[in-house]
């Protein structure tokens, strides 16, 4: 909203203010407009922040040299400690722009506190239809964040073991830089 001059108020339209005065007012307001407004996005930021669920893991592992061969597992061990609540299970990609496909598939090994193993076998869409780039990035990095599963509850205390596998037929797949895993509370 555009400062309002005294004289623009209406209150003092019979006695004016000199012109040097009501400059003051109009810088003052203007001030304080931005202070307020200052005030307001602060305030906005907090909440926004202390609204977002703390992650039960969040860990990112680099694939050096940006070649991941195929047999090479990228590990992530997760500590649970109350098997009441409910989660949301992230894997976070990042590539270069130079990466050859539009998708990359992954097989997830999960092992269980008690030793029994899980396999599953994950695709990831990384660019859409007309081979745009679909993760964030402005430079020639994409980072991209893909909800694997939801309504996620580990029936077991301990700690699960996740390692990830390239699939994508390839002894050497270039281009992928990083690989992150996040848990965060539904």
């Amino acid at each position: 909203m555009p400062p309002m001059s005294s004289s623009s108020t209406g209150l003092m339209k019979n006695n004016p203010m000199p012109a040097r005065l009501s400059g003051s007012i109009d810088k003052l307001e203007m001030k304080l407009s931005s202070l307020q407004m200052f005030g307001i996005m602060t305030f906005m930021l907090m909440v926004f922040h202390s609204c977002s669920p703390e992650p039960l893991y969040d860990d990112t592992k680099n694939i050096p040299a940006s070649v991941w061969k195929t047999g090479e597992m990228i590990r992530f061990e997760v500590p649970v400690n109350d098997t009441n609540y409910i989660y949301k299970f992230y894997l976070n990609i990042r590539h270069s722009t130079d990466y050859r496909y539009a998708n990359v598939f992954f097989f997830i090994n999960t092992t269980f506190p008690d030793g029994k193993v899980a396999r599953d076998t994950v695709e990831c869409i990384l660019a859409d239809k007309e081979g745009k780039w679909l993760g964030k990035g402005i430079t020639n990095i994409r980072d991209n964040q893909v909800m694997l599963r939801r309504g996620l509850r580990f029936p077991q205390l301990g700690t699960y073991t996740f390692d990830f596998e390239q699939a994508m037929r390839e002894q050497e797949l270039t281009g992928i830089k990083d690989i992150g895993l996040r848990i965060i509370k539904e």
